[in-house]
């Protein structure tokens, strides 16, 4: 990698077309720069600051794509599987995801369900009286 490519930052845009070899070769790429530049500052008083701080982040930039690349195989992988690993999972709150779902929630049990059936609510209904209405 040329100097000159290197000075510009790495676009996150441009990343997300790469496969995972080409991510790996520009991260060791960056990275064995950025030892280069460490290097240098230390042997002379230039200001190698900005270019440090740009190829710092663009190793940042380059571990996030893989990072967010590999948990949507992981995602994929565990789709339509019984368990999930938990950093896979949903976060939400502690007490919605221990709370019962849908399907365990509606369940009964055969007792509820047979008194439900032989002794069912009532239903009431009130009679108006139109000729003569009350006032309060």
């Amino acid at each position: 990698m040329s100097l000159q490519q290197s000075t510009s930052k790495v676009k996150a845009g441009a990343l997300w077309s790469k496969n995972k070899e080409d991510l790996t070769k520009q991260l060791s790429e960056l990275k064995t720069e950025l030892g280069q530049l460490r290097i240098q500052k230390i042997a002379s008083a230039g200001s190698k600051l900005n270019k440090i701080h740009d190829l710092r982040k663009s190793i940042a930039r380059v571990l996030t794509v893989v990072n967010i690349k590999q948990r949507a195989q992981l995602r994929l992988f565990y789709k339509n599987k019984k368990y999930m690993p938990l950093d896979l999972r949903p976060k939400q709150t502690r007490a919605i995801r221990r709370r019962l779902s849908a399907a365990d929630a509606s369940k009964k049990l055969e007792k509820t369900r047979k008194r439900e059936q032989h002794f069912p609510q009532r239903k009431y209904a009130v009679k108006v009286n139109a000729g003569n209405p009350k006032k309060f």
